[in-house]
């Protein structure tokens, strides 16, 4: 497979055989995989109604068992505990362990990720061999205190202090937490404090014992909209002693730890609105299988079969983009562990590299969970408002996947600055294509018609021109405004908008085709459907988006030329027959009584 750096999907042609796809999984991903739907079908899916019901020791109990089960530790290697298997294994076992419940989705994915990663990454090898085997065992659970009353969004401006004693062996840390998952059971804390005036916060190993708080106090359980049965409090710090040999990496880089164990948080939470999404499919198919009205089953009316062929679609998107981007920063792991890198520097140098597709699939998948969540409601109908059925707490558990991990207007901001930031840099060079694309708008377009006799050659050929469309947008837009780009957010959160849309779509097509080579077109029928549909979708979405951006920054001939190129970037040869496709999909998962991709 070629290695593609972060963010260079958008002036690189991407071949399916660059791509990893979840058919691929090997055997020893294929047996992790039946036992994880195992596992939650036996201890998770019977318990609904108790995870409903703010029932957090079980929560607890199953987050132990999963321990035991070795789920907590996948790509943590074997000295530390954890079973060496890799990030794409790690994405895997995020994917089906998050599907019944989010509070059980977002209490493994705390502990795991943000919970677990800053000490993997930053810790020094007595603190790794110290808490990682209690981490990855379930032997102790982690948490991660960042956010701060004052400091959510703008991490950096926690007020929470960090003073060395006058004997000059502990920090006594003074301050105030809030938002932290786990804190009801968790006994290692990752505690972000300043020293002094330090322009950046500093980063602490934290250990705490309930019969010897150490100045630690725990608020009490918040009452929230979702993820009932995930313990969320406050957590106060009133002197309390932490040994200087417990601060995590140097002194001021925590909020660059804050930074990249968001990464990895960001594409894992990709992959836990997965199988969530794949389930609420299932059970809305079955439902509308089994609910007669106008003495019909309602899977047969249009108005549906549109409904299960979109959610389908989008679900079948964020598996394409989750395990493409997973692969991609394996192979960049592999690839700094062959030169002679550490573990840890491996995979901090992955994890920073991609850092924009993970923002990307976080933003994308986290919308698809809400709008496949609201979808299930609508097709179960007054059922689905029920407490009976799993489509409201489904709904109501997807809503906090779109804030935290940096909430969804972040993520967006920070694709389009971190790819400028790396253009700048010199590590990607978007501008030469860019200028490129705005030349070509003084040409004459070729009236050619082209030979889009091979399978998908036409959708391949649109993602191109969406990539020009991004380009077009995005390199006006610097051109204009250049440093002062970032004080026109709605500009950018257009632009991302594109660039989204460009990477998910291209992750589909990529996989649909992967199938079809793998099998053939016949049997890749649907899945060239949804990949077809879901494009057919980001173009309009491009369309749309590129648009405003055009109308707030140009005017006048200037105008009337950049929409005369998105126009010609956004516009098929032969448009596809989106209600065709959609029946196509739906006839499908309808005969199959469940989402079957």
């Amino acid at each position: 497979m070629a290695t593609i750096k972060g963010g260079e999907f958008l002036i690189k042609e991407i071949k399916s055989e660059d791509i990893f796809i979840s058919e691929e999984f090997n055997e020893e991903q294929k047996m992790m995989k039946e036992a994880v739907i195992e596992f939650i079908d036996r201890e998770v899916w019977p318990h609904k109604e108790r995870f409903e019901n703010k029932d957090y020791a079980l929560t607890e109990e199953v987050m132990r068992k999963a321990g035991e089960m070795g789920f907590l530790g996948v790509s943590i290697p074997e000295q530390y505990g954890g079973i060496g298997m890799g990030f794409v294994s790690t994405m895997l076992v995020t994917d089906y362990i998050s599907s019944a419940t989010g509070s059980l989705g977002t209490a493994f994915g705390a502990h795991t990720g943000i919970g677990t990663m800053p000490i993997f990454l930053y810790g020094t090898e007595a603190q790794k061999n110290k808490y990682l085997p209690l981490l990855t065992s379930g032997e102790k659970f982690g948490a991660y205190c960042l956010t701060e009353p004052g400091a959510g969004s703008d991490a950096n401006s926690g007020k929470t202090t960090a003073e060395l004693t006058a004997d000059g062996k502990h920090y006594k840390i003074n301050g105030q937490k809030m938002w932290i998952s786990n804190a009801g059971f968790a006994e290692i804390f990752i505690v972000f404090a300043r020293i002094e005036d330090d322009k950046n916060i500093t980063a602490f190993i934290l250990e705490f014992d309930k019969e010897n708080p150490n100045g630690v106090t725990l608020g009490e359980e918040e009452h929230k909209l979702g993820i009932t049965s995930s313990s969320t409090r406050q957590v106060f710090f009133s002197d309390t002693l932490v040994p200087i040999e417990n601060m995590l990496s140097e002194r001021g880089k925590g909020f660059k730890i804050a930074l990249n164990s968001l990464n990895v948080g960001r594409i894992k939470l990709g992959a836990a609105c997965l199988d969530a999404s794949r389930r609420i499919i299932t059970e809305s198919v079955k439902y509308g299988n089994e609910r007669k009205q106008f003495k019909t089953a309602i899977s047969n009316f249009g108005a549906i079969q549109k409904k299960y062929a979109e959610m389908s679609a989008k679900t079948f998107t964020i598996d394409a983009a989750c395990y493409r981007a997973a692969k991609d920063i394996q192979n960049m792991i592999d690839d700094g562990l062959a030169s002679g890198k550490s573990h840890q520097d491996a995979e901090l140098a992955a994890f920073q590299e991609y850092a924009i597709e993970c923002a990307i699939i976080k933003v994308y998948a986290s919308e698809v969970s809400q709008s496949v969540s609201d979808e299930g409601i609508q097709i179960f109908g007054g059922m689905g408002f029920s407490k009976d059925t799993p489509m409201e707490s489904a709904w109501r558990d997807a809503r906090i996947t779109r804030i935290y991990e940096g909430t969804n207007e972040i993520n967006r901001l920070l694709t389009v600055g971190m790819l400028l930031k790396k253009a700048m840099k010199g590590e990607i060079d978007v501008i030469t294509p860019a200028t490129e694309v705005g030349n070509s708008l003084m040409g004459i377009p070729s009236f050619d018609v082209p030979d889009f006799s091979e399978l998908l050659s036409e959708e391949k050929a649109m993602i191109a021109k969406l990539k020009n469309a991004f380009l077009m947008v995005a390199g006006k837009a610097v051109q204009t405004y250049g440093m002062e780009l970032e004080s026109h957010q709605q500009l950018i959160l257009a632009a991302a908008e594109v660039m989204i849309e460009v990477y998910m779509a291209e992750s589909a097509i990529l996989k649909a085709e992967k199938i079809a080579k793998l099998t053939s077109e016949e049997a890749a029928e649907c899945q060239i459907a949804m990949a077809k549909l879901n494009l057919f979708n980001a173009v309009e979405k491009a369309a749309s988006m590129g648009k405003e951006a055009i109308l707030y920054f140009s005017e006048g001939d200037e105008q009337r030329m950049i929409l005369m190129g998105l126009k010609r970037f956004t516009k098929y040869v032969n448009n596809p027959n989106p209600i065709a496709l959609r029946k196509t999909i739906a006839a499908k998962v309808i005969a199959e009584n469940k989402y079957c991709f």
